[in-house]
């Protein structure tokens, strides 16, 4: 498993939940390549109401803009790691908002493994 305690890059990507990459969800391309690529951890937020370059307000609240709503996909791991992963978000984003931020990691615990959570090792 995975160690990450301490200084850390989160890296926030902005984009629409319709937006695709050869007819997938995105969110769900770029959460693959981050786990294919090793990192620690990745999070898809779905957001409620926003807008971002285009001036658009997405919203849940009106029956025909529900179908983009806004995605927020937030990655965690070493400043290394997440700056090798940078050119495949390049390579995906080609429309949205992509933002680093340092922060510290304070506790970053696994599920225990089926055997682990019966009492075995």
């Amino acid at each position: 498993m995975t160690r990450l305690t301490g200084s850390a890059l989160r890296v926030t990507v902005f984009i629409g939940e319709n937006d695709t990459w050869h007819h997938r969800p995105l969110y769900s391309e770029i959460v693959h390549r981050a786990h294919s690529a090793g990192l620690a951890g990745a999070s898809v937020f779905r957001g409620i109401e926003g807008f971002g370059a285009s001036s658009l307000i997405h919203t849940s609240r009106l029956l025909s803009m529900s179908e983009d709503l806004p995605v927020a996909i937030v990655i965690v791991d070493t400043e290394d790691r997440v700056r090798a992963f940078l050119p495949q978000l390049d390579e995906l984003v080609g429309e949205g908002l992509v933002i680093l931020d340092d922060c510290e990691v304070i506790r970053y615990v696994g599920r225990a493994k089926a055997a682990d959570a019966k009492g075995g090792k």
